[in-house]
């Protein structure tokens, strides 16, 4: 968060310079002399009194000279500053909000997983940045009952009971219609077989056994099969993330130096530091902007990491983020990853 006390130190007149700096240089990827500055200003100041408000800045720790140009740039604490106090966020435009709902809440029965990874490359896209979508963190879930109850279309309401006394529910779609009989017989098969064990591992076990004598096994085991697959998706391993667009940093200048691309992409392999990161974020219970340094990982010091958490209920579950250069467009990109995570939410929760 900015500092209290380099909110108080600048007065108006350095608020405003310090705005038009940061702002520029997100726009150009240039540094900002002070001549550039004196033609964006409202203010009508001189060339001698902004190069002293510059230097003030400096002394400050809030831009900086990068090697001998004559321009400046924003450092981290400037831009933390910048974001925290000076920001004005810019209202999505209405095409990539209808995108954002149309793609995340056009599927019911889309599974975790796939609204995950759509969701990760819709982000990527639309921000032209890294998207990056922390998967659940389940809790074990022990299966006491399971019912199957024949809807219309091709549809079956599943309901569980698990754990003692958590009942939970959800429509699926089969290939056939299966008699009120067939989905009795599939029922008292599964609670004979697994009640007790976790419904995440019920479906892996289940085709585990049978997968080598499906073309043998009758039409009460196939009907078995069938509806395991639909109603126990397999979810996510925890302490893991979907990550699209990790090109998009390739184009970055501030990141145009091999090595240090190299670097990066390897840590998003590794995915420890990048878990600890999300790990901050979900315990923190709120959006997280991550800039520079502040990160506390070296690889991502010109990089700013920005995420929203995603609720199914009131529980927050994960988070999803983008990862981009410290000179992105903030007041474009925290909208739309707010937004995101929430439709994510929904979309679960549907």
């Amino acid at each position: 968060m900015a500092r209290t006390s380099d909110t108080l130190a600048l007065n108006y007149r350095a608020q405003t310079l310090l705005k038009t700096l940061v702002t520029r240089y997100i726009r150009d990827g240039q540094p900002v002399g002070s001549r550039t500055l004196s033609k964006e200003l409202e203010l009508e100041l001189s060339p001698a009194t902004i190069r002293n408000v510059m230097a003030d800045l400096e002394d400050m720790g809030l831009i900086k000279a990068p090697h001998t140009s004559a321009g400046r740039i924003p450092t981290a604490r400037g831009y933390r500053l910048f974001v925290d106090t000076l920001l004005k966020m810019q209202p999505l435009k209405q095409s990539e909000t209808l995108r954002l709902q149309q793609e995340l809440l056009k599927n019911n029965d889309a599974n975790p997983q796939e609204v995950f990874e759509h969701a990760s490359k819709l982000l990527s896209e639309i921000t032209h940045l890294t998207a990056v979508i922390m998967l659940p963190r389940y809790e074990a879930k022990m299966l006491r009952y399971v019912e199957f109850l024949p809807l219309s279309d091709q549809r079956i309401l599943v309901i569980w009971v698990m754990n003692e006394h958590e009942v939970q529910n959800r429509i699926i779609h089969t290939s056939r219609s299966y008699s009120p009989a067939e989905l009795q017989q599939a029922a008292n098969y599964l609670n004979a077989a697994f009640v007790g064990k976790d419904i995440h591992q019920v479906r892996e076990n289940l085709l585990h056994e049978m997968q080598h004598d499906r073309e043998t096994m009758n039409a009460m085991m196939q009907a078995v099969i069938e509806v395991a697959e639909k109603a126990f998706i397999q979810p996510p391993s925890n302490g893991d993330y979907i990550m699209s667009g990790e090109t998009h940093l390739m184009g970055v200048n501030e990141l145009s130096n091999v090595d240090k691309l190299r670097q990066l992409f390897a840590a998003f392999n590794q995915k420890r530091d990048i878990l600890s990161l999300l790990d901050q974020a979900i315990s923190a219970n709120g959006m997280q902007i991550f800039i520079g340094e502040e990160s506390g990982y070296e690889i991502l010091d010109e990089c700013s990491v920005v995420t929203s958490p995603y609720l199914v209920g009131d529980q927050i579950i994960g988070v999803v983020g983008v990862i981009g250069p410290t000179r992105m467009a903030y007041d474009r990109i925290i909208p739309i990853v707010d937004v995101t995570a929430r439709l994510v939410g929904a979309a679960l929760a549907q």
